[in-house]
């Protein structure tokens, strides 16, 4: 049973207030003076900014949902592109599986719903690539649905609020519940992007500024505990370790040796140089014997990458090559636009590794 620390009637206004005062400016997000001039949130925008979010910064979102806009600046436009154009915008993003379901759900609104999304949760829940948190985010921020919005920020703000000892992940549905009862029927989009603020910026895992904050008055884990310590969470199993090799093949005109990965599994369709057969439950060859033609490589050492489930280490091989002695589907790519090819992170950190100017002028 639930024991309220404050009244669901008083928080939804104390929050409120805070925002309209306190909210951040957000290239997807319709403030609430916005608001008042009589301007409405974009359903496009905001499901765009919910998908690249996962898993990321907002401070890292910015440019590349203002990229996603320049060049497809409706839903419409994004269902036509080319997958390998989509997939290169979406590359340094991570998580790549989201751009492959970020094209699909495109798809599907444009052709199967006139290019509007439904405005509900569970009718969003049927697109392509869209969950529960999703599913509600959009709902309540573009729609103004009553719906329970739970992200990393707002588990944070509940957990305290609360003082919940139940661990992550098994204390969601108890946040779930404690977030639907505090959500109002008026502005439950704002209510939702005033929790994300206020866990973004007040409520921060370390040194919170709990002065500053709306629920000071009524957070338990501030009267009975150490804010930091929450949200409570299982201990972490130590990710496994996977081994494999990349091989950056340089020829005569300063260009690189790529190739596209396959659709499906990790890292599908992005561009990759030569490699071993590494998955997130194997190893990969780290040898020369898996070279993928005949050259004088060079061992340039080693790279590291922290996957969700797994850290893989790639062992860096480097050689001058004639084209003539290439086989396979690649191509070959001038290292001065290697950025704008879909290369995810940890094919960036390979090639850097052996041409360490690779990249610079993004860095």
């Amino acid at each position: 049973m639930m024991h309220d620390t404050i009244p669901a009637a008083d928080a939804a206004p104390l929050l409120l207030e805070w925002y309209d005062r306190h909210h951040r400016d957000l290239p997807w997000r319709v403030s609430p003076p916005m608001a008042r001039r009589g301007i409405v949130a974009d359903p496009y925008h905001v499901w765009l900014s919910e998908v690249m979010l996962q898993q990321t910064t907002v401070q890292a979102v910015k440019a590349y949902f203002e990229k996603f806009l320049s060049l497809w600046p409706t839903v419409e436009d994004l269902a036509r592109a080319e997958n390998e154009d989509v997939m290169k915008a979406w590359a340094g993003l991570g998580y790549y599986a989201r751009a492959r379901n970020l094209k699909k759900c495109a798809e599907a609104v444009a052709n199967d719903h006139g290019g509007r999304f439904p405005d509900t949760e569970d009718g969003l829940k049927s697109l392509p690539g869209i969950g529960d948190y999703t599913a509600a985010a959009v709902a309540a921020i573009a729609f103004n649905r009553r719906s329970a919005v739970l992200d990393g920020n707002v588990e944070r703000v509940i957990s305290r609020l609360y003082a919940i000892e139940t661990p992550l992940p098994a204390a969601k549905p108890e946040m779930r519940a404690r977030v639907a009862a505090l959500t109002p029927e008026s502005r439950p989009g704002d209510f939702a992007q005033a929790m994300m603020d206020l866990g973004a910026t007040i409520c921060t895992p370390k040194r919170p500024a709990c002065s500053l904050c709306p629920f000071r008055a009524h957070c338990r884990a501030l009267a009975v505990a150490d804010p930091e310590t929450f949200p409570r969470k299982a201990q972490k199993k130590d990710k496994p370790l996977r081994r494999g090799a990349a091989y950056v093949a340089i020829d005569a005109d300063n260009a690189v040796y790529l190739r596209k990965r396959a659709e499906t599994g990790l890292l599908g369709g992005m561009t990759e140089v030569p490699g071993t057969d590494w998955t997130s439950r194997q190893d990969g060859d780290t040898s020369l014997a898996s070279q993928p033609f005949a050259a004088a490589w060079e061992d340039c050492g080693t790279i590291s990458h922290v996957f969700t489930h797994f850290e893989l280490r790639l062992s860096v091989y480097r050689a001058n090559v004639a084209r003539a002695g290439t086989q396979g589907n690649g191509w070959w790519e001038p290292v001065h636009s290697l950025s704008a090819q879909a290369l995810p992170t940890v094919m960036k950190k390979a090639i850097a590794q052996a041409i360490p100017h690779a990249f610079k002028a993004e860095r």
